[in-house]
């Protein structure tokens, strides 16, 4: 420990010679290798930051700092030169604790086969030398799978075994052909040029896109109309129609026309999933993902990710289209402009069709996400659950999503019973053996939702750090990432207060119901966030508020329903609350204590034989 405080000591002086300037830092383990790189403003104030107030620094971050025993810096003209240095150095020394992106190795192309004969489209996931024709590659199996299916359905091309031209004429036609899924090459009534115009047509649909080919059609159609040949006017029509009918399935067209690489990412179960779907000529052409270890700050981590994915020109399109926050976004967008020549823009979607395909990309993650946490154990994520969570967490401005959620409400009944119920979500799911009852002890003279509230919390708090005491990390003495409060601007004030310690702080909101008791807005420090407008995160805060509702109303039902047994008990002669409460809890209803016999009664603890005797006796007078 003391070598340890004297390292750190020794780092922190050093900073003070750092000018304040923009630049970039080095830090570096005991064998001298670069363990991270990073860019700043202002040098000094940056890098001293990382030795001071240590316990406060994220997992990531300290972890990091425990393994540097030195740094460099490099002072620069401007922050644009510093994310540009900064890239550079990344790239030369692959440090540690910066992130790395690895491109896949597997690469998808679609094969025209034989180009002068009667060719066949299919999905390969390699090229080879065959004398085949190759488009690609693509990252992603799922776009050229759909693409093949695509072409070969709206231009009836065989996807059959058999060959040709040797199998023409030699046997029946397969079912395709009697669906209207094949032009029955087979058969031999289609001429060997029209299929290659069809094949030539088909290649077009897949390098050009689908609006060049149905413009040539059109022209086709018409002008086989006019030469009165209805039959090829009728045939050509049906082919336009199919490309339609595809097109009209293929929801992921943008318009615009402009090149554009939609970016979100979603975080649980320990990892990152950035995925990026690829837009050229209003097309979807490919869809790709990158996993990480979840970050300590997602933001960042798409800074990071961003300007050392773009460090090719031919990769950088017009446009990026952000999900979510993301740093130096002005900086960035003047880094890929000065590496591509010309400008390029980088925005947050907001709303409309950017927004549409900016959800597209952040289901697609939370769905890779999924995958990945269910193989690696984490069987609570589902990408459901995983895309609920990034969205609230983005809601909320959280630094992570929230996995561990504690919801608290209220409940009275007539001013006589007080409860208060606590419910927790785990992984976006219920957790039932984590929900906790608590009884009211301090009545205050009169119903106080406010000072019961209070009361629980206080409590909450109380067992966190008894629990910590006692070295436990689950049940109480678990923090939670988020608390919900069943309630508006009152109970959060109300609890804020509360929340202030070192070792228990976490974010606290409140859930906002509408005049028919519906989910309506989270209450901030600020005002309201309306959520209507974001369907997964309203669905889990409005699935959380009816579940903790439901449990404190339950709760206290129960209690209420005792109390006024136990009262009706006291009626009797020698009976007071203990015994009262005794009673209840042995025989469980007031039908059972009344059928029980004398014997029976005299066993339960605290009771007496005569007190047994006359509690009979009281029972017979009644009936």
């Amino acid at each position: 420990m003391e070598q340890y405080d004297a390292r750190i000591e020794r780092l922190r002086e050093k900073t003070g010679t750092l000018p304040l300037q923009p630049g970039v830092y080095l830090m570096k383990n005991k064998a001298g290798t670069v363990i991270y790189v990073g860019k700043a403003k202002l040098l000094r104030n940056r890098v001293s930051s990382y030795f001071r107030s240590l316990d406060k620094h994220l997992p990531k971050v300290a972890k990091m700092v425990e393994n540097v025993e030195d740094f460099n810096f490099i002072v620069t003209t401007s922050e644009l030169e510093a994310l540009v240095l900064e890239c550079s150095l990344i790239k030369q020394y692959n440090p540690k604790y910066n992130i790395l992106l690895k491109d896949a190795k597997g690469y998808n192309y679609i094969r025209i086969s034989d180009p002068e004969g009667w060719s066949r489209i299919t999905c390969e996931k390699s090229r080879k030398e065959d004398g085949a024709e190759y488009v690609g590659p693509f990252t992603s199996s799922f776009i050229v799978k759909e693409t093949v299916e695509e072409v070969n359905r709206a231009f009836m091309l065989p996807t059959c075994s058999r060959q040709f031209p040797e199998s023409i004429g030699n046997e029946r036609p397969c079912l395709n052909y009697h669906i209207k899924r094949c032009c029955g090459v087979c058969t031999g009534r289609i001429p060997f040029r029209e299929y290659r115009e069809t094949i030539s047509q088909a290649v077009q649909l897949i390098k050009g896109g689908r609006g060049a080919v149905i413009d040539g059609l059109t022209e086709q159609m018409n002008a086989a109309a006019e030469n009165l040949d209805f039959e090829k006017a009728a045939a050509l029509r049906d082919r336009i129609r199919a490309l339609e009918r595809v097109g009209e399935q293929q929801r992921a067209v943008l318009d615009g026309g402009v090149d554009t690489d939609v970016i979100a990412a979603a975080t649980g179960g320990g990892l990152c999933c950035i995925s990026m779907l690829i837009f050229r000529q209003s097309r979807l052409t490919d869809k790709r993902d990158f996993f990480f270890e979840e970050p300590d700050s997602v933001p960042t981590l798409l800074s990071e990710f961003i300007a050392q994915y773009y460090t090719e020109p031919e990769r950088i399109p017009k446009k990026v289209l952000l999900r979510g926050e993301c740093d130096d976004m002005t900086l960035l967008a003047k880094l890929l402009t000065g590496r591509v020549g010309r400008r390029v823009e980088i925005t947050r979607a907001q709303r409309g069709e950017p927004l549409k395909f900016a959800e597209m990309a952040s289901e697609n993650a939370a769905q890779s996400l999924s995958t990945r946490t269910r193989q690696e154990g984490h069987s609570r994520w589902s990408s459901r659950d995983i895309a609920a969570l990034n969205e609230l967490a983005e809601l909320l401005s959280l630094s992570s999503p929230p996995e561990y959620i504690e919801a608290y409400d209220i409940s009275n009944i007539g001013g006589q019973t007080i409860v208060g119920g606590m419910v927790v979500f785990e992984s976006g799911k219920p957790l039932r053996s984590a929900y906790r009852r608590f009884s009211i002890r301090d009545t205050f003279g009169a119903p106080d939702d406010y000072a019961s509230l209070r009361e629980v919390i206080t409590r909450r708090i109380n067992e966190f750090h008894a629990a910590r005491a006692r070295g436990e990390k689950t049940g109480f003495g678990r923090l939670p990432d988020l608390i919900l409060l069943d309630g508006g601007p009152g109970q959060l004030s109300t609890v804020k207060p509360l929340l202030t310690g070192e070792d228990f702080h976490p974010p606290v909101f409140g859930m906002v119901k509408d005049k028919k008791h519906r989910t309506r807005a989270i209450a901030a420090d600020g005002g309201e966030i309306t959520i209507s407008a974001h369907r997964m995160a309203f669905t889990l805060v409005s699935t959380i508020q009816n579940e903790t509702h439901r449990y404190a109303v339950s709760y206290a039902r129960r209690s209420h329903t005792k109390k006024t047994l136990e009262l009706s008990l006291t009626k009797a002669p020698g009976i007071g609350p203990a015994r009262a409460k005794a009673l209840l809890l042995h025989f469980k209803t007031l039908t059972a204590i009344k059928a029980a016999t004398v014997e029976e009664l005299a066993e339960v603890k605290g009771m007496s034989r005569p007190a047994a005797e006359q509690l009979k006796l009281f029972f017979e007078q009644e009936e």
